[in-house]
C-alpha cells in the first residue's frame, strides 16, 4: 500500500491576492444572472479564482460582497477575483458583447450543444451566463447570447446546482484552452 501524507496548505504553492490580481487569467468572465442562494455566489467565486477567471459580474437579485454566507463558501476567493455589480444582466452580457466577448448561457435550450462537443474557437473572450437557480438564464439573455452550452445529464433531475454547472464548464474550458 503505497502512503500519501497529505499537504499543508504552505506547501501548496498557491499565490498570494496580489499575485494573482498581477497574472495572466484565462479569457474568461462568468456572469450570474438572478442567483439567490449567497452560498452559491461564493463557491463561484472559489471556483473562479481555483482558474484564474478575469471576472465575475453579478446581476439582478445576485448578492454581492462583502456578506458572511459568501465569504462562508468563497473563503476569501471574492477579494482574489474580481466582480461588478450590474442591476440588469442584459445590460451586462450587452457591454460585454461591445467589448469582443462570445456570450455563452449555460442552459438546456433547442439549439444548445452539449459541453462535451463544444470546442472553444481560439483567440476568443468568453461570457459565460449561469441562471438562476430554479428558472435559469432569463430569456432574454438566451435570446441575446451567441450559443448555449448545456451539460449532459442522463438522470431523472432537470438540472445541476448553479454551483456545480460552474465548476464542471470553468474545468471543461479550463481543460480545452490548454492552460
Amino acid at each position: 500500500m503505497v502512503k500519501n501524507r497529505k499537504l499543508l496548505n504552505e506547501e501548496l504553492g498557491r499565490k498570494t491576492v496580489d499575485e494573482f490580481k498581477a497574472s495572466e487569467k484565462l479569457p474568461i468572465v462568468v456572469v450570474l444572472d438572478n442567483v439567490r442562494s449567497l452560498n452559491n455566489v461564493g463557491s463561484v467565486f472559489r471556483t473562479s479564482d481555483a482558474f484564474l477567471v478575469g471576472k465575475i459580474y453579478l446581476c439582478g437579485i445576485t448578492g454581492t460582497p462583502p456578506h458572511p454566507e459568501i465569504h462562508r463558501s468563497a473563503l476569501g476567493a471574492e477579494y482574489s477575483v474580481e466582480w461588478e455589480y450590474i442591476e440588469k444582466t442584459i445590460n451586462a452580457v450587452h457591454l460585454l458583447k461591445e467589448n469582443g466577448y462570445k456570450i455563452i448561457s449555460i442552459e438546456q435550450a433547442e439549439k444548445s450543444v452539449f459541453l462535451n462537443d463544444f470546442v472553444p474557437p481560439k483567440d476568443t473572450r468568453f461570457a459565460l451566463v449561469f441562471g438562476n437557480e430554479v428558472k435559469g438564464v432569463a430569456q432574454d439573455v438566451v435570446d441575446f447570447s451567441d450559443e448555449c452550452i448545456e451539460i449532459p445529464q442522463l438522470g431523472t433531475k432537470h438540472s445541476f446546482n448553479i454551483s456545480v454547472s460552474a465548476g464542471i464548464v470553468l474545468w471543461d474550458f479550463f481543460c480545452k484552452l490548454n492552460r
